[in-house]
């Protein structure tokens, strides 16, 4: 384990660097922001967080799962939201800070990170915050039936998004904890052929009567490999309100929905617990 801070007063901050259970988990300084913090685990990106501002979102997938956050409901009105995978808890600091009096669950299974995450990374003492390091599913299955505004789910283990994560069952599971009218949104990692991204897609299309895809228009041209944000409802979602912000973004996104959406899935079929497998190994140059 190694560790370093700031060697004198007023000196830059250094990273910090300490083995947890997902391996090794790093926290970079960001050189333009005086208390902002990149969290990587071996070597790949997972996190960005500004203490000073955590409304600030750097990520281009932690920008747009922020656009689903502010359309949930309406402007500075308190939700009740479930994190699947906490990462540096960006997402749930965003809320806390965007959207104060908030009741947000975070559901983490690495505790070694989440205890260094909670020492280096102080959240503020005023949000309501509850940290759980267990599975995601299992965590999911203790939120109470009909709780959640928005349930998101961020969770890659290895840069992998776990086999029974990506299930219609537990879609079911998500749907139990959803509250009426509630939102779902997945952080989803893919690459050419695409063929996990559209298994995903008819996947949700099972379990969701509304569907949206939030991604770069190279991804989804199946050009590179990247994230791409689902968000699902079962009622409809604000697409222009979506599209806009998407558009306006420094890495401007694209927001498929309705027919578009259904042909992009290319007849996949939705996976089920016995099929499902883990969602594919990004390429070294992603990181590199």
């Amino acid at each position: 384990m190694a560790k370093s801070r700031k060697s004198r007063r007023g000196a830059p901050a250094a990273s910090v660097a300490e083995t947890v259970d997902g391996g090794l988990a790093e926290l970079i300084p960001d050189p333009d922001r005086a208390r902002a913090w990149t969290l990587l685990l071996d070597g790949a990106p997972q996190s960005h967080v500004d203490l000073d501002d955590p409304a600030f979102l750097s990520f281009e997938y932690q920008r747009r799962l922020g656009h689903v956050i502010d359309l949930v409901a309406p402007p500075g009105r308190p939700v009740r939201a479930v994190h699947l995978g906490g990462g540096a808890l960006t997402l749930a600091r965003y809320v806390a800070a965007t959207r104060p009096r908030s009741t947000q669950q975070v559901v983490e299974r690495d505790a070694p990170l989440v205890e260094l995450v909670r020492r280096e990374l102080p959240l503020d003492r005023n949000a309501r915050i509850r940290v759980r390091s267990t599975d995601a599913r299992e965590g999911l299955a203790k939120v109470p039936d009909g709780w959640a505004d928005l349930v998101v789910a961020d969770v890659f283990s290895g840069a992998r998004t776990p086999a029974h994560l990506t299930s219609t069952e537990f879609l079911d599971e998500v749907r139990r904890a959803l509250a009426p009218g509630g939102w779902y949104a997945a952080n989803l990692a893919d690459g050419p052929p695409l063929t996990h991204l559209r298994g995903q897609i008819a996947t949700a299309a099972a379990r969701f009567a509304e569907l949206a895809l939030v991604a770069d228009p190279t991804v989804l041209r199946g050009r590179r490999f990247g994230n791409a944000v689902l968000v699902a409802a079962d009622q409809p979602l604000p697409i222009p309100e979506l599209t806009r912000r998407a558009a306006s973004d420094p890495h401007p996104g694209r927001v498929e929905h309705g027919r578009a959406l259904r042909d992009f899935t290319g007849g996949a079929t939705p996976v089920t617990d016995a099929s499902a497998v883990d969602s594919p190994a990004p390429p070294a140059s992603v990181f590199t």
